[in-house]
């Protein structure tokens, strides 16, 4: 942000000149059509969030409560308990160009040329009764991600009215409790589809997961209306397990290499 603050100042003085003079004149075609086709925005980014609560409402409501998120890693206390993040998300770039055709491109990249780290931290997810029980189940609790970012851009298709958006990422360490089923996960990663095969090795194609997901307007076959359409042609991963824990004790590890989910289409849309 300190370096916007810059560029708009610069602009500002740069500009005070020309503001003073009072024979201002109309740009010709030629002139503006110059303009237009000038290099899009840039952002430089960093930024820590925080919320006490998400919370989606039919009849009860689901709560999530306590998010963090930021770059560095989970923090926990003595206990284990998720209490939030280390650092900031930075070293991160945005920018935005609205090409010829009117499509809008969104590229996330990092400054360094590095792939940009990231931590989530939630404290619990619930879902609440509000007829007056007071019922509730503790879904899942003290939720620690962390990983890194390698790839994502968005564009906006004006010929379709779809958001296309392709992301490469891995997860390094994630651990959470699922407390309503009484089982722990310990340990989860997310690599590309040959991390297996590297031996565990990780390089340029190992590295990230990657999918491509579309999202647009879609129409229910049930009803014949509208739906939220959400396509993702191919999501590859390897996904590794470290500990599954029950009753406090580990009953061992697994993994699932070479996943593949393909052509799968998912149509939302509300219902009486």
């Amino acid at each position: 942000m300190k370096g916007l603050k810059k560029i708009a100042l610069a602009t500002a003085v740069a500009a005070a000149p020309f503001a003073a003079q009072a024979d201002l004149k109309a740009l010709d075609d030629t002139t503006m059509g110059n303009v237009t086709g000038q290099a899009g925005v840039t952002i430089e980014l960093e930024t820590e969030v925080s919320i006490g609560e998400f919370r989606y409402t039919d009849e009860g409501y689901l709560a999530v409560n306590d998010i963090s998120i930021g770059g560095g890693s989970v923090e926990r206390d003595a206990n284990g308990a998720v209490t939030g993040v280390s650092g900031m998300l930075d070293d991160l770039v945005i920018d935005i160009d609205v090409e010829a055709d009117g499509d809008a491109f969104i590229d996330v990249h990092s400054i360094s040329g590095a792939p940009i780290d990231f931590a989530m931290a939630v404290g619990s997810a619930s879902l609440n009764a509000t007829d007056g029980s007071g019922d509730s189940t503790l879904l899942a609790s003290n939720i620690g991600i962390e990983g890194n970012l390698g790839l994502l851009n968005i564009r906006v298709d004006t010929a379709t009215d779809n958001l296309i958006m392709n992301v490469g990422f891995n997860v390094t360490d994630m651990d959470m409790d699922v407390d309503f089923l009484g089982v722990n996960v310990r340990d989860l990663t997310v690599y590309g589809a040959t991390y297996y095969e590297n031996g565990g090795a990780v390089d340029a194609a190992s590295m990230f997961a990657q999918a491509q997901i579309t999202v647009g307007k879609g129409t229910s076959a049930a009803t014949g209306g509208d739906a939220l359409e959400i396509s993702i042609p191919q999501f590859v991963a390897d996904i590794g397990v470290g500990a599954v824990e029950i009753g406090g004790e580990s009953i061992g590890s697994f993994r699932v290499d070479n996943l593949a989910v393909t052509n799968t289409t998912m149509k939302v849309y509300g219902h009486q």
